[in-house]
Order: C-alpha cells, then structure tokens, then sequence
C-alpha cells in the first residue's frame, strides 16, 4: 500500500488552503435487485463486490483500479486507508464482504457494502468543490451506465439512510478555525451552521473528535433539490463565509495582542522541536497552532504543505509504517511520534 503524501498535503497552494484542508464530494447509491447491505446476507454481499469489482470503472481509474479486499487486509492497513480518508471508520470495522477501489493518486475511491452498495467518493486539496463536483458527476454517470442505481421517479435515489434519499450527495469542507476558537466565538458559529441545516463533525468525520479545531461542515439535506444547487451553495456560500469568519477572528487576535499570539505558536512549536515524549493529541493541537502562525506569515521558515503533511503522518498507521513497529496491544507510541516530529522540523 502506498505511502506517498495524499493531495491533502498541497493544500496551502489550493484555493483558500489557509482555511480549507480538503474537499469532498461523496454520492451513495445502490443497485437494483438487491436489498440494502444491513438487510442482504454474506451471499449476496460477495455477490455485489464480484459483480462491481467486474465493471469497468473509468474517470480517475482510467489506468486500472487498485482493488483491496479489506477483509483480507491486516487490520494496520485498514486503518492506514481510514487515516487517508479513503474509507469509513465503519468501513474499517465491519466483518462483511466488502472491498474498495483506490485511484492511483489516491484522490478518488469507491467503498462497495459500506452502509449503501457504493460510496463514490472523491477528494482535493483546499476548496475545489466545484472541479471535484464536475469529475465527479461524470465518473458516477459512467458508472450509472454499467451498474443500474435503485431509483425513484420521485423520491429520487434510494439509500439506506433516509438522510441521503434524493441526491445521495454529501458535500463537505475540511476547516481549520482556530481563531474562531481563542476569541470564543466558535460555538457560536457552529449554532447558525446547525440552524442552516448544516452537520459539523470532528478530525475524521462522523463519530470522531474536533482535534486541533479541524472541522468537517457538509450539508444534511439531499432531497428535493439538485446537485447543483447544493454544491453551488457551499462552494459559493457557505465555505466562503465559514473562511471570512475565520479570517476576522484572525484579524482581531493579531490586533488585540500579536505578542500573545506569537507565544502561543512559538511555544507550540518550541515544544514539537524539542519534545521527547508526545501523543496524537498533543501532536495534532501543536501543529495546529503551527499551521495558524504559518498561514499568518508569524512563522515564515516552515511549509505550511510540510504541517499538512505531518499532521498524517503522526497518526497510528502512518507512524507505525514508518518506523517498521506494530500497532495496538498497548504499544506505547509517544517517543517515535515525538522523535518524527523533531527530525521534521529542525
């Protein structure tokens, strides 16, 4: 499996990437005449991966897909894809039949028997909703000519959830608010996101926490209006303003006390640079406070692309595949993680 740097890592040099990590746009669809995958048997489940894992994918798998059987894979690597975002916690967790397909740069993968038949899923470095929206709708319309998607004349396309009926589409930005965070004013930003129908989850999505105030917004709402007019929404809207509150509240920490700022990230990265001993969590908060004074020119002999680049690599697989140890069974990784982290910022 590859180790390379994912897109994600480019994203200071992607439109809005001082704010926006990554975007994505996922879409769930399922196949007619088979039943939804938590109500279909470990038969017809092996049946759906053989009968997708047949057709010819295209788009972003022009050159071949990279099939992995993730129920044949160790369970590092499982969580190796999930650290990548190419696959689901759930995903990485479940016993049944299932597989996924990853594009050669890794910007594009198709999970069969997550929670629907398929999760068409495609990533990009800071906010390209639009492009990716475009790649996207033509990669599912080349699949829909292969595969016959479960569709309703009214209801449109029919999902497990009833919270994907219609479009099946889920937009979503990657945002790293910290200032929204140190002038208090996060919560309530996050209060007129939930009134706009709006869901905000943590570092990795659903089920996970907001480490280093990284935050996933995507939209709720998949029925009764068209693709468009969704991703249009949040790629003309709902990020920019999500950008602009955040860029404020950056604005008025450098003008309330840019000596306190300045501490804080000089600390951070004082602590990172000299540290003998650090956990996931301290690693992802300190580089977050990093990759504020970067983005703010407070740090200016860092790459805000190397941040990006560290805040994958520490996480368990990533740092368990680089320095050659094993994951779980209560293994200590604190002094690699901290000694990665040292090398990479001197």
């Amino acid at each position: 499996m590859s180790s390379q740097p994912t897109p994600l890592a480019d994203a200071a040099m992607a439109p809005l990437g001082d704010c926006v990590l990554s975007s994505r746009v996922r879409l769930a669809r399922n196949l007619v005449g088979f039943a939804f995958v938590n109500r279909s048997s470990p038969e017809q489940l092996a049946d759906i991966v053989h009968r997708v894992q047949s057709v010819r994918l295209g788009g972003p798998f022009e050159g071949g897909a990279r099939w992995v059987n993730v129920q044949g894979t160790s369970p590092a690597d499982r969580l190796l894809l999930f650290e990548r975002n190419l696959i689901s916690r759930p995903f990485v967790e479940a016993t049944h039949p299932r597989c996924a397909a990853i594009s050669a740069d890794e910007s594009t993968s198709v999970m069969v028997n997550e929670e629907d038949h398929l999760r068409l899923q495609m990533l990009a470095p800071g906010m390209q909703l639009r492009e990716l929206s475009d790649r996207m709708f033509a990669f599912d319309g080349a699949v829909e000519r292969s595969l016959e998607y479960a569709f309703h004349p009214r209801f449109g396309y029919l999902t497990a959830c009833t919270t994907n009926v219609g479009t099946g589409i889920r937009v979503s930005a990657m945002l790293h608010l910290p200032a929204l965070s140190m002038v208090q004013e996060l919560e309530r930003v996050q209060r007129a996101a939930k009134e706009l129908h709006l869901a905000i989850r943590g570092f990795h999505g659903e089920g996970t926490d907001a480490l280093g105030d990284f935050y996933q917004v995507s939209n709720q709402k998949t029925l009764g209006r068209s693709e468009r007019d969704i991703v249009e929404e949040f790629a003309g809207s709902i990020v920019p303003q999500f950008v602009e509150y955040e860029r404020a509240a950056r604005r008025v920490l450098l003008e309330r006390d840019a000596a306190a700022l300045d501490d804080r990230v000089h600390r951070a990265l004082g602590i990172l640079r000299s540290c003998r001993l650090l956990s996931l969590e301290e690693a992802i908060k300190f580089l977050a406070r990093v990759r504020l004074g970067v983005a703010l020119g407070r740090i200016d002999h860092i790459p805000i692309a190397l941040v990006n680049r560290l805040l994958l690599e520490v996480q368990p697989a990533h740092l368990a595949r680089a320095t050659g140890t094993s994951i779980g069974n209560g293994r200590d990784d604190r002094a690699p993680r901290a000694e990665l982290v040292r090398n990479s910022l001197r």
